[in-house]
């Protein structure tokens, strides 16, 4: 092993043993609030967006059906039956929205 090796070694070697004593305490704690802050944000994003869409699905299925029943007069059980199971799925979509929304608001699984 030369000189030049060994130097860049020894170099390395103290660099990286006392590289600890440079690192800052309130980082961490400024970047868990950062974090909780942005999961906050995000799921409250999600939560708007996922209540906008279903209200708009939502919509356009109660107006097709609407338009189905007045078409076809004889086929309510059926356009019923269906257009509720279809309000119900859409309905489960916001709802497991709400529920990650919720985790993120009051359980936040980013916390160091």
């Amino acid at each position: 092993m030369n000189r030049r090796s060994a130097l860049t070694f020894a170099l390395v070697l103290i660099a990286g043993a006392t590289a600890p004593l440079y690192a800052q305490g309130t980082e961490a704690a400024a970047s868990a609030t950062e974090i909780a802050k942005w999961s906050i944000i995000t799921a409250g994003f999600a939560l708007a967006f996922a209540a906008g869409l279903g209200a708009l699905a939502q919509g356009r299925a109660v107006g097709s059906a609407t338009e189905a029943i007045a078409r076809n007069p004889g086929a309510v059980g059926d356009i019923r039956g269906s257009l509720i199971l279809g309000l119900v799925l859409i309905e489960s979509l916001v709802i497991y929205v709400l529920l990650v929304s919720l985790i993120l608001f009051f359980a936040n699984p980013f916390r160091p």
